[in-house]
């Protein structure tokens, strides 16, 4: 694979504010995947949408790689993957993204992709080493390329 022109997009606390739900990790530890569907966008999905596109049609491959809940089971695993993909479709309606990765909890991110990385888990962020970059500015850094 070659990393110059992919970019992965973690979800929750990224581009989802899952922990911004009441009672968020409540709901996990009971196995409702609530959260994940009614986590409201962190960044102006209009012009994420329009710089996701605007990226793909100069060759990038968009990505997102999100991990499941800890300590989840079979069911609840296919649960959270279907509030995330609708979330997903929902927020970012126009946005084919090429690849979908939603992995158990804990998963290095670094050996299911590479190029760039937005992920709020500082964790995540240093393993991914060089391109890894926080949420505080992913429009103006997208802006950029």
């Amino acid at each position: 694979m070659t990393n110059e022109k992919i970019i992965n997009f973690d979800l929750d606390g990224t581009i989802a504010d899952l922990y911004g739900v009441p009672n968020w990790l409540d709901y996990l530890i009971n196995n409702n995947p609530k959260p994940y569907a009614e986590a409201k966008p962190l960044v102006n999905m209009q012009v994420l949408a329009r710089l996701l596109n605007k990226l793909q049609n100069k060759g990038y491959t968009i990505n997102i790689i999100s991990w499941l809940a800890k300590n989840s089971n079979a069911d609840y695993d296919k649960a959270v993957t279907n509030a995330k993909r609708k979330w997903l479709a929902k927020h970012l309606t126009s946005v084919e993204f090429d690849n979908i990765y939603i992995v158990p909890y804990g998963t290095p991110k670094h050996e299911i992709s590479n190029g760039i990385l937005f992920d709020d888990e500082i964790g995540n962020r240093e393993k991914w080493g060089k391109g890894a970059y926080d949420v505080d500015n992913i429009i103006g850094i997208l802006k950029a390329m």
